[in-house]
């Protein structure tokens, strides 16, 4: 390891440290350690969301996706953004007017149960769990090509810096490292762009030409089919990733930073045009690792093609671009599983203790412990989670933490906000129905089950051929929603309209009564 990448490194961790420390001295309160006290302007928290949503799944994970399988890897830049839309049209504005610091705020302003709260905050914690896993082994693939290290060791150094960032800083600090990881990271991908299409004498389409010859998939490298040979299953994936966003939990609690609605939609659109420049920006990191590091190397450093962006930074700029992005990723994979830990401690510690177990009856000082205790429960949990997933990649374990969110969340928010009929009953059907499928599917799927050894998890037939099960699980966890509306005769038209009101304005009808 040389001396730059080492100064980089610690330099990385210094500024983050400081801002933690900076953090704790403004967060003494729940609504600051979860929300950073809703102070947020719209640009910095669109920086805060680009920088949520810009994972080790987006720059380790797509890169080495496109590098390895052309087209194919480009799908889940496709989904990824595109999924925006439905955040910034749907979701947005009635969750901000609705909640407070979970998505189970939002659905209890209608429904005030305690299943439904229940049901709301155990789907968020298994969202979490899998999406946590994915930025913990890039993390874990990314130290131990830096270092040396074993990756064991490598997840434990990531899983202690992440949980000091959240005890301390909670949200304020998590924002603050997102919107400094997202400028460092775009900055790197512009840098890393550039030199690529320099190498292809900044002609695009000679570009394009010259990929359908160095790699040994010849043409077969642009066109779809690939990886993903059916169709089925290609429109499986993209459905997860279209919908799921407007269903993940640190996504969503992102909405809880700002001051009002008209904030949220800005944010929205701050985060579209980062991350949609960053996608555009993926075909050249993996384009260019495939010619400039190629696929032998790649998946010599890792199986999964995890370090293709990396590897590409260091064919092209030496050393010295080669430890600042390394330095910007492990930025990256921080922030992430920080903004993971908080929104995971607040379904376990806000929803679950606060809420369910306490009843609400719970001062400000416990509620902050709770939080703390709550996020270090998760971090533990993802560390261990995280040491049995070392083959697996990460952009493959985001889409199914999209699944999850898709099939179980985004049901409930949907009929909330917009179906007069439904009731607690459906919510709970519909986030267990959309949760269960999923998960199933996922287990009998050829992800976990293939008849050569060390391609999945466990050796054998898989029984489900789908190796994401949106198609499937999606539309159980709508149909969840209405079967268990329909059976129970419980409805609340007045509560209907009055959330109604809500979550198009943000104005109480009692407020106006009174």
């Amino acid at each position: 390891m040389s001396p730059i990448a080492i100064t980089m490194f610690l330099g990385i961790v210094g500024i983050t440290l400081y801002i933690t420390w900076w953090a704790s001295k403004r967060t003494s309160t729940a609504t600051d350690f979860y929300t950073a006290g809703g102070g947020l302007k719209g640009w910095q928290n669109g920086l805060a969301i680009g920088g949520d949503y810009l994972s080790a799944a987006s720059f380790l994970g797509i890169a080495g996706a496109v590098a390895l399988t052309g087209f194919d890897g480009f799908y889940f830049s496709l989904g990824y953004l595109t999924a925006y839309l439905v955040v910034l049209y749907i979701v947005a504005e009635p969750l901000r007017n609705l909640g407070k610091f979970t998505l189970a705020d939002m659905i209890t302003a209608r429904f005030n149960v305690s299943k439904v709260r229940g049901a709301a905050a155990l789907s968020s914690i298994v969202i979490v769990l899998f999406y946590m896993i994915a930025q913990l082994v890039g993390a874990g693939a990314l130290i131990q090509l830096l270092f040396g290290l074993e990756y064991w060791v490598s997840v434990l150094i990531v899983g202690v810096m992440m949980t000091i960032y959240v005890l301390f800083g909670g949200m304020t600090a998590t924002s603050w490292v997102q919107i400094i990881k997202a400028v460092l990271l775009m900055f790197g991908t512009i840098i890393i762009s550039i030199l690529v299409l320099a190498k292809f004498n900044f002609n695009i389409l000679f570009m394009f030409e010259t990929m359908t010859t160095v790699t040994e998939h010849g043409q077969a490298y642009l066109n779809p089919g690939l990886k993903y040979s059916n169709g089925i299953d290609t429109i499986s994936m993209l459905l997860a990733l279209v919908l799921g966003t407007a269903g993940l939990p640190h996504i969503l609690m992102r909405f809880f930073t700002v001051k009002d609605a008209k904030t949220a939609r800005s944010s929205v659109i701050w985060a579209t045009w980062i991350v949609g420049l960053f996608y555009v920006l993926t075909i050249f990191l993996g384009f260019g690792a495939a010619a400039f590091v190629g696929s032998a190397e790649i998946v010599a450093a890792n199986p999964a093609g995890n370090m293709a962006a990396p590897l590409l930074a260091e064919a092209l700029g030496g050393d010295l671009l080669f430890s600042f992005v390394s330095a910007v990723a492990f930025a990256t994979i921080l922030a992430v599983v920080a903004g993971l830990v908080l929104s995971g401690a607040s379904a376990l510690s806000h929803d679950i203790y606060g809420q369910i177990i306490k009843k609400g009856k719970i001062s400000e000082k416990e509620q902050v412990v709770a939080a703390r205790v709550g996020s270090l429960i998760i971090s533990v949990v993802s560390i261990l989670l995280a040491l049995g997933a070392q083959t697996l990649n990460v952009a493959f374990l985001v889409s199914l933490a999209f699944c999850i969110a898709a099939s179980a969340n985004l049901p409930v928010i949907i009929y909330t906000i917009y179906w007069k009929r439904f009731n607690a009953n459906g919510a709970v059907t519909a986030t267990l129905t959309g949760l269960i499928s999923a998960l199933v599917l996922v287990a009998l799927s050829p992800n976990v089950w293939n008849p050569v050894a060390g391609k999945a998890i466990f050796v054998g037939d898989p029984l489900v051929f789908l190796t994401n099960p949106a198609i499937i699980s999606v539309p159980l966890g709508f149909l969840g929603g209405v079967i268990g509306t329909l059976l129970s005769k419980e409805v609340d038209e007045a509560k209907y309209r009055e959330v109604e009101v809500k979550a198009q304005t943000g104005i109480s009808v009692q407020d106006v009564s009174h």
